[in-house]
């Protein structure tokens, strides 16, 4: 088993800046790989980004390239979700996932355990 608990999220202004972070605990951390995932009211949850086990390589949806980057610490067991230059339409809950396995995903049926998520509220 993984826990998986978020945190950082908030209110922040159009342009601003925010950062997400995902303790991890449980299952070795290591050999994982994590993804970020959010889902806007009324929307479906959606892939964010993803980052191997090692933190070599990492993918993002065309929506956030650019401007979210994704990381990780396998000594802390944390990943964080560096977000800038946020919009209105970011504003989500956004989620945590963890996968058993160290390639990078975008299918929420691929990730295998999930955070309680936090709330992020971008303001026109």
């Amino acid at each position: 088993q993984v826990q998986l608990v978020e945190s950082g999220g908030g209110l922040v202004q159009a342009g601003g800046s925010m950062r997400l972070s995902c303790a991890a605990s449980g299952r070795t951390f290591s050999g994982s790989a994590m993804g970020w995932f959010r889902q806007g009211p009324g929307k479906e949850r959606e892939f964010v980004a993803s980052i191997n086990n090692s933190g070599s390589t990492s993918d993002y949806a065309d929506s956030v390239k650019g401007r979210f980057t994704i990381s990780r610490d396998n000594a802390e067991n944390k990943v964080r979700l560096q977000m800038r230059s946020l919009r209105p339409e970011d504003t989500a809950l956004y989620y945590c996932a963890a996968r058993i396995g160290p390639s990078t995903r975008r299918t929420l049926s691929e990730y295998n355990y999930w955070g309680q998520g936090t709330q992020v509220t971008v303001l026109s």
